[in-house]
C-alpha cells in the first residue's frame, strides 16, 4: 500500500456531480478511500447513477462501501428519479409494522439496483418535539424509546433481509438538540441515567443487528468532562460503545464537514481524534479535494491506534453484497411499488403531495 492508500482506508469521501471528473478519479485512485457516499447532486438519472456507482467500483482496487442516505420523506435521495417514500413519521404514525418493514424491503431493492451496499439509517433517535430545529423534523420512529425499538427495528430487518447493511444514527442523540448540527454544535446535558433510560434504548435493543452505528456531534460534559464533540470523544466511542457495550460493528462519523466540527476544530486534528477516538470510518461528504490531506494525516496514525479499526472495516467488507442486474424496467416496478406505500400510509390523495418539489435541495443536505 502507498502511504495515501494507508490513510484513505478509513475514509468515506464523496464526489462532486454526476459522473467522475478526471481530478476526483485522480485523487480517489491516489488514496483508495474506504467508500463513497452519494448525494442528490449525483443524480440525474437511472442509468447514469448506475453507471456512476459501477464506475466507483471499479476506480479502486477492493471493493468499496457505496453508501447513501435513503430514509424516507424529505431525506430521501432518490426521489430525484423516483417516487418519494413515506417518512419515518408518516410511517409510525400509521402504527403497521408490516408497512415499515415493507419499506425497509423496497428500499434495500432499490438501493442493490443501483449499487449501493449500506443504507446510512435507521434513525435511532427519540423525538422529544417533532417540531424542533435539531435536523431530526419526521424522521424519526417514535415519541418513544418503545415506538423507535418496534418500527425503526422492522425497517432494519426489511433492509437487511435485501442484503443492504444498515447504520443507526445519530449516537450518543440528537433527541435534547435544540439547534441543527449542520450548523453549530449542540449542547446536550442529559445526564448518563437519562439518556440509558431513552434515547440509548433502541441501540442497546437492536444492536445485534447494526451492521454500523453513527456517531452525531454533540457536546455532553455529562459523559465527556473536557466538553469535545462526540464523534471526537474516547469516553463516548471507545468507552460506552466499545468498553460499555461491547459493540463489535463499525462506527462512523456523522459528516465532517458539519458547522459543529468546521466551526470548532482544525481539519487535521478532526481527522487524527476521529480515529482515536474509536471511530473506524470518517464520513468526508463535501470538502471533496481535502480527501488527499485526511489521507495524509490518517497515514501517520501508528499501528496500536488503527488495527483495530482496520480489522473491522475488513470485516463489514466481506458482507458487502454485490448490486443486482440493472435494467429500467426493473426500477419502474419498484418504483410502482414505492408509490403503493404511499398510498398505503398516507391515503390516495395526500400521497400526490411531497415534501419538497424535485431538484430544489438545500444547500446543506441533511444526513
Amino acid at each position: 500500500m502507498t502511504e495515501l492508500s494507508l490513510g484513505g482506508r478509513f475514509l468515506i469521501i464523496g464526489v462532486p456531480g454526476v459522473e467522475l471528473d478526471s481530478e476526483t478519479r485522480e485523487v480517489i485512485q491516489e488514496i483508495q478511500p474506504a467508500g463513497f457516499i452519494l448525494f442528490g447532486r449525483n443524480i440525474k438519472s437511472s442509468q447514469q447513477l448506475r453507471n456512476l456507482t459501477d464506475d466507483l467500483r471499479f476506480s479502486v482496487q477492493h471493493e468499496p462501501i457505496i453508501t447513501i442516505d435513503q430514509e424516507g420523506g424529505r431525506v430521501s435521495r432518490l426521489k430525484e428519479i423516483g417516487n418519494e417514500p413515506p417518512s419515518a413519521r408518516q410511517l409510525r404514525e400509521k402504527r403497521d409494522p408490516s408497512l415499515i418493514e415493507w419499506h425497509g424491503r423496497l428500499t434495500g431493492q432499490l438501493l442493490r439496483l443501483f449499487g449501493f451496499n449500506l443504507d446510512l439509517c435507521p434513525v435511532l433517535d427519540v423525538s422529544f418535539d417533532d417540531e424542533a430545529d435539531n435536523s431530526l423534523k419526521n424522521r424519526t420512529y417514535g415519541r418513544t424509546a418503545e415506538d423507535v425499538i418496534r418500527f425503526a427495528g422492522a425497517f432494519n430487518r426489511g433492509l437487511r433481509s435485501e442484503g443492504v447493511l444498515s447504520c443507526g444514527k445519530h449516537f450518543p442523540g440528537y433527541s435534547a438538540a435544540t439547534v441543527d448540527p449542520h450548523h453549530d454544535l449542540p449542547t446536550i446535558n442529559r445526564t448518563l441515567v437519562e439518556l440509558s433510560s431513552c434515547e440509548w434504548q433502541p441501540y442497546r435493543a437492536i444492536q445485534s443487528e447494526l451492521d454500523s452505528i453513527m456517531v452525531g456531534h454533540i457536546r455532553n460534559i455529562h459523559l465527556d468532562p473536557t466538553g469535545t464533540a462526540s464523534s471526537l470523544s474516547r469516553p463516548m466511542i471507545q468507552g460506552v460503545l466499545r468498553e460499555q457495550w461491547r459493540y463489535q460493528g463499525c462506527v462512523i462519523t456523522d459528516d465532517m464537514d458539519m458547522g459543529a466540527i468546521l466551526n470548532e476544530y482544525g481539519f487535521d486534528d478532526s481527522m487524527r481524534m476521529a480515529i482515536e477516538a474509536g471511530n473506524d470510518l470518517i464520513l468526508l461528504c463535501h470538502r471533496v479535494p481535502m480527501a488527499k490531506r485526511a489521507a495524509e494525516v490518517l497515514s501517520q496514525l501508528p499501528e496500536n491506534t488503527t488495527l483495530a479499526a482496520i480489522n473491522r472495516i475488513a470485516a463489514l467488507r466481506t458482507r458487502l453484497a454485490a448490486p443486482s442486474h440493472f435494467s429500467l424496467k426493473r426500477h419502474s416496478e419498484i418504483d410502482t411499488e414505492v408509490y403503493k406505500l404511499r398510498e398505503s400510509t398516507l391515503g390516495i390523495e395526500a400521497a400526490k403531495t411531497r415534501s419538497t418539489d424535485i431538484g430544489k435541495r438545500s444547500p446543506v443536505e441533511t444526513y
